[in-house]
């Protein structure tokens, strides 16, 4: 990427963030700061760093793990492409959460995916098998059709079944780590998104209604939390991308316990209407979660 490239990227990425920061002058006010806040937005820090300030304005992680808990972790981790290439979640994020589950009392923590590439490279080559392993968390495999178990999903249009993981099946709490990034099929990879990483058969839904079974999904379970990578933002040949010139290095993270209200900024911080994506619009029609973020609390950290 050359200089001038480079710097138009960031400009515009801090031009994007300044907005969404100046719409929150006329949000909510916050009449108790004992509240918690409904979606936490990060600026200018490391992965590690921003999300020690994020969840400690929501309270720290005891706020949603009990001690003796089952925590899984579900990041990004489709493709055989090294942290720097945003195509995955940042491993220093996912190490630094791992980290904060054990300190509020997990009993233990596991990270899977359903990759794209090859599983094992995928792992590997992100950054995140090592990262998560020196942080003692278990990296599970998902790569065998044996490890999902068909489950119903009553709330879905076109999505009435599907096979999601036994590791996540099992847990007490379940962490949704996406990665922010132009996706070609979905518009943006974000929340939402990030959990067809979940399921066996993903082609069901890339052969029916890929925007309705995203948000059909939705519903089955939400995440206790989310938290969204923006710190490399892959604005171009998305999901897996072609080169590092397809990136804004953004130094961004939102955190929320909403998914909708999750995507709906994440959409706000790409720099799109999150009306032009199109599971998030169905996703706040179907009610399952909130999109009017001038109605929220949220809490604007710059570093």
């Amino acid at each position: 990427m050359d200089r001038r490239t480079f710097v138009r990227q960031t400009l515009g990425a801090s031009i994007a963030f300044g907005a969404f920061m100046k719409a929150g002058d006329v949000f909510a006010s916050f009449p108790d700061s004992s509240i918690p806040y409904d979606l936490v937005a990060v600026k200018g820090g490391e992965p590690d760093a921003m999300f020690d300030r994020g969840i400690a304005s929501l309270g720290g992680m005891k706020a949603f793990i009990k001690k003796g808990d089952k925590v899984v972790i579900k990041p990004n981790i489709g493709w055989d492409v090294s942290p720097d290439r945003g195509g995955n979640t940042n491993p220093r994020l996912v190490a630094r959460i791992i980290q904060h589950c054990f300190e509020a009392g997990a009993k233990d923590v596991s990270v899977v995916d359903h990759t794209c590439d090859q599983w094992q490279r995928c792992y590997s080559n992100s950054g995140i098998q090592k990262a998560a392993g020196d942080a003692g968390a278990t990296v599970v495999p998902g790569a065998t059709e044996s490890y999902y178990h068909e489950v119903s999903v009553p709330k879905g249009k076109s999505l009435k079944s599907a096979k999601e993981h036994e590791v996540i099946l099992d847990a007490d709490v379940f962490i949704n780590v996406p990665v922010l990034k132009n996706h070609s099929g979905a518009r943006l990879t974000m929340g939402m998104k990030n959990l067809m990483g979940n399921v066996w058969d993903r082609q069901f839904w890339h052969r029916t209604d890929l925007h309705q079974c995203i948000a059909d999904f939705a519903t089955y379970r939400k995440p206790t939390l989310n938290v969204l990578d923006a710190y490399y933002v892959m604005k171009d040949n998305g999901p897996r991308g072609v080169s590092r010139a397809d990136l804004i290095e953004m130094r961004s993270q939102l955190i929320s316990t909403d998914i909708v209200t999750l995507d709906t900024a994440g959409a706000k911080l790409f720099g799109i209407d999150p009306n032009e994506v199109r599971h998030l619009r169905i996703a706040s029609e179907m009610k399952i979660g909130r999109s009017d973020l001038e109605n929220l609390r949220i809490n604007r950290i710059v570093m």
